[in-house]
């Protein structure tokens, strides 16, 4: 008879899952809220800056996916 040490109990495997799942949060930027994001493309948009237009209207996407 073989011993086993540790003993796996499902608990451990989702604590871990969840330590994942917390890291992974923790790593992502926090993002602006919709509303702000696109006044700052629409204040982008008045001072013909193309790279703002760029980086707000990408913003806008990845706030809406999340």
């Amino acid at each position: 008879m073989k011993k086993k040490w540790p003993i796996p109990r499902p608990t451990e495997h989702a604590a871990l899952r969840n330590i994942d799942r917390a890291a992974q949060r923790a790593r992502r930027p926090q993002v602006p809220r919709v509303p702000a994001l696109m006044a700052a493309l629409v204040d982008a948009v008045d001072r013909s800056d193309r790279e703002g237009m760029c980086l707000a209207a990408h913003r806008v996407v990845q706030a809406a996916r999340d």
